[in-house]
């Protein structure tokens, strides 16, 4: 008989094995897969220069009438839904990885931000939001007078 080294860890380590290959197998179903229906956050960059705060969310394949974007309490809210196409029957579907349904993500912005400036726009599938900075706080260049 051999002699076995006792470690406290290894039945924690099989036991977190065996959970990551659980849950590695809910998240990769092959075949009858289910649509992707409900909660679902789109991607945002998220970035400042001198005269701005600038979000890009991306929202491929979502009409304008279905986004909407408000601004309220210093909280910047954008909303909307991905509808599923009508013209493919759910049972025909091999595979589906994109998500639909409604989705919500919110900001707080600063309150250096001009909430009556903001502007938002969508080209090619990214919803583009300029929260441009009020006058007085944005960065002014004096010069020294030399006497």
């Amino acid at each position: 008989m051999a002699i076995v080294k006792y470690s406290p860890f290894r039945d924690m380590m099989n036991m977190q094995e065996q959970m990551n290959r659980l849950l590695d197998l809910a998240w990769s179903k092959q075949g009858g897969e289910e649509l992707r229906e409900g909660a679902w956050q789109p991607p945002v960059d998220i970035f400042e220069d001198e005269n701005a705060v600038v979000i890009k969310a991306e929202l491929p394949g979502i009409d304008q009438k279905d986004i909407e974007v408000r601004i309220e309490d210093n909280t910047l809210t954008i909303r909307g839904e991905r509808k599923h196409e009508e013209e493919v029957r759910k049972e025909n579907y091999h595979r589906v990885e994109r998500y639909y349904g409604g989705f919500q993500r919110s900001f707080s912005i600063p309150a250096t931000i001009d909430q009556e400036k903001v502007r938002a726009s969508s080209d090619k599938g990214v919803l583009t939001i300029t929260l441009p900075k009020r006058e007085e706080v944005k960065p002014k260049q004096i010069t020294v007078e030399v006497t």
